[in-house]
């Protein structure tokens, strides 16, 4: 037993939730880090055995999230903070885009995230305390040709976040979805899948393509500057739904939101005008 905070974390062994374990780590939190192997784990592990339970769990399969839950309350009592960051990202066109691929898409970066959250609410509600941070994308909020599965699974996962936080906040629980841009993470590396290609959208999707291909590395985002922002964020007396990370996360966002504003003013008559005389 242990009164430090304890963050659960999905997809802990790269990217994004390695600098999140490493993030809580250097502040004293207890970590729970999970990832289909655990032995990607053993370095965040050996940074501080005494604050760290590596599981291995694939977001994908029941049995193993219940079995990695179950294992984190045991070793710690209590989980503060759920970051469910475990996905993967798709480029392809629709038609690219094979049903098999899509559906596996959702099942990692929507379902599998579900299935985490809905496996430790009863603690949380039973805490009467937590939050659950859903790692979405500016990809969340927006799309652009050749991303359509990538922000499926994000659109999917922020309107599930939406409901989800005012079913919980009676229970004095948070949910915050997070929207970054481009971090230096391994997203367009391995954690990328390229669908075959058609020429037909050589013209656009071939763009976004390349864009993918080539920004690793040239990211302006730091992971660790990631979760600190998110820490503070949870930590504020009034957290919000959304927060943007990155400038071109927000400018993206504001961009898109002004535009949707300006298409409802400019065809607000139109749409007042299908009630009922």
């Amino acid at each position: 037993m242990t009164d430090k905070k304890v963050w659960f974390i999905t997809g802990a062994s790269s990217g994004f939730g390695k600098a999140f374990a490493e993030y809580a780590i250097g502040q004293g939190y207890n970590v729970v880090v999970t990832a289909r192997r655990v032995d990607k784990l053993d370095a965040i592990r050996a940074l501080a055995p005494a604050q760290v339970e590596a599981i291995p769990m694939d977001v994908t399969d029941n049995a193993a999230i219940a079995a990695a839950t179950e294992q984190a309350i045991r070793r710690f009592n209590r989980i503060d903070v759920l970051i469910n960051n475990a996905g993967y990202g798709i480029v392809g066109a629709v038609e690219e885009t094979p049903e098999a691929e899509l559906r596996a898409q959702m099942e990692t970066n929507f379902f599998g995230a579900v299935a985490v959250t809905k496996a430790l609410l009863p603690l949380f509600r039973q805490q009467r305390s937590g939050a659950i941070v859903n790692i979405s994308s500016l990809g969340g909020q927006l799309s652009f040709a050749g991303f359509s599965a990538y922000s499926a699974s994000k659109f999917a996962l922020e309107g599930m976040s939406e409901a989800l936080a005012g079913e919980l906040a009676p229970f004095g629980i948070k949910v915050l979805i997070v929207e970054p841009g481009q971090f230096r993470t391994d997203l367009a590396g391995d954690s990328m899948k390229h669908m075959p290609e058609m020429d037909a959208y050589k013209d656009t999707v071939g763009k976004t393509r390349e864009f993918a291909k080539n920004m690793g590395g040239t990211q302006e985002g730091d992971p660790l500057k990631a979760a600190a922002a998110i820490d503070k964020t949870l930590q504020a007396p009034t957290t919000p739904l959304r927060l943007q990370l990155g400038k071109d996360a927000i400018d993206a966002i504001r961009q898109h939101s002004e535009t949707l504003l300006n298409d409802m003013a400019a065809w607000e008559q139109a749409g007042v005008a299908t009630r009922i005389a």
